[in-house]
């Protein structure tokens, strides 16, 4: 199965390690989406999209870059990393799960976890979520890259 990630990490380089755990276990090519043309991912059976979270939203260049993309028939899936947890009611992914089905991508799940956050009220302590995502964030996130890879889906 050829796969994608187009990950967008700025801060601490979070969400890129989730990507690149992800990516061993998919044997998946990361790219940032100034990488990757418009066009490109339509040559993949599996594309992941994925950033940290800032104020509760994806990246912005990574929802630009979606919302350049054509219409598409294939699988997605998300990923984010964030120093606070996904609301359950207004989970941050959200929107970008729905920009990527309004492209007609099938997105067959998400993944979050928890990660070192600097953001200014943060800052004042030195951050928060210092050591993550850890060994356990990252081994989630392979277990989820193998279900995606049997064709299994799952949000954990």
């Amino acid at each position: 199965m050829k796969t994608l990630l187009v990950c967008t990490s700025v801060s601490h380089g979070n969400t890129r390690r989730v990507a690149e755990a992800m990516a061993g276990v998919l044997d998946a090519r990361v790219a940032a989406p100034e990488e990757v043309s418009a066009a490109e991912p339509a040559g993949y059976d599996l594309v992941g999209f994925g950033s940290g979270v800032f104020s509760q939203r994806m990246h912005p260049e990574l929802l630009g870059y979606v919302r350049a993309l054509p219409a598409s028939s294939g699988r997605a899936f998300v990923f984010a990393t964030s120093g606070l947890p996904e609301l359950t009611l207004a989970p941050f992914t959200r929107p970008l799960v729905r920009l990527l089905e309004g492209k007609g991508f099938a997105v067959e799940g998400t993944f979050t976890c928890r990660a070192f956050d600097t953001w200014a009220p943060f800052q004042v302590i030195g951050g928060i979520n210092r050591r993550r995502p850890d060994e356990a964030d990252l081994t989630a996130a392979r277990a989820f890259a193998e279900a995606l890879g049997n064709g299994s889906t799952s949000t954990p």
